[in-house]
């Protein structure tokens, strides 16, 4: 409150009184970090916070918050997502810049292979396997692409241990190999049989 008083030249006074309400309505100047990357970890999660994209935000009057509207990234997440940072002054004022936060997904899968164990050839000499016979329960945290095998059908040529490898692609193009075992045994002897002898009359 401001008081004025006014006097004239007999000395007799008068006053008058106002009110003065100074507002701030000038807003902060935001600024963000130059855009950067991230990595997911094994579970598939990575986190910032408003540190990582506030770069020396300022205001006449003083800061009171600065905050950003995504702190927690997924799978879901993989690639650039735009950050925006809200500024807030102690006076209500704000202010936004943006940033770009790309995630990345780098971490492997884990290609879990079947124990070692032993097929058998047919009457024919064949026998074959699937990927399911050698995957035992690859697992990724963003997800599994594919799995496959380097070797999946047997012959006679392939009686004894053949080393098998099992090979895992996750969605983000990332990969794991593992390998087993897989004995082939002719029980039915069809790899010594003799050959037929045909006669023409």
């Amino acid at each position: 409150t401001n008081t004025f008083v006014v006097t004239d030249g007999a000395g007799l006074q008068s006053t008058c009184s106002f009110d003065v309400t100074i507002n701030d309505t000038e807003a902060p100047i935001a600024n963000c970090a130059a855009p950067f990357t991230i990595q997911l970890d094994a579970t598939g999660n990575a986190t910032i916070t408003a540190a990582d994209i506030e770069n020396g935000s300022t205001d006449n009057c003083g800061i009171a918050t600065t905050t950003i509207d995504k702190s927690i990234f997924t799978c879901a997440d993989v690639g650039p997502n735009t950050i925006t940072l809200t500024v807030t002054d102690v006076n209500g004022n704000t202010s936004t810049c943006t940033t770009a936060v790309t995630v990345e997904d780098n971490v492997a899968p884990v290609a879990n292979c079947a124990a070692p164990f032993t097929i058998q050839l047919d009457a024919t000499g064949n026998a074959s396997i699937t990927v399911g016979d050698i995957d035992a329960g690859s697992t990724d945290a963003c997800g599994i692409a594919t799995t496959t095998i380097d070797k999946s059908t047997f012959t006679c040529a392939d009686v004894g241990p053949n080393t098998i490898t099992l090979t895992v692609t996750d969605v983000n193009g990332n990969v794991s190999t593992c390998t087993s075992t897989v004995t082939v045994t002719d029980p039915l002897s069809a790899c010594n049989q003799f050959p037929v002898a045909v006669c023409q009359p």
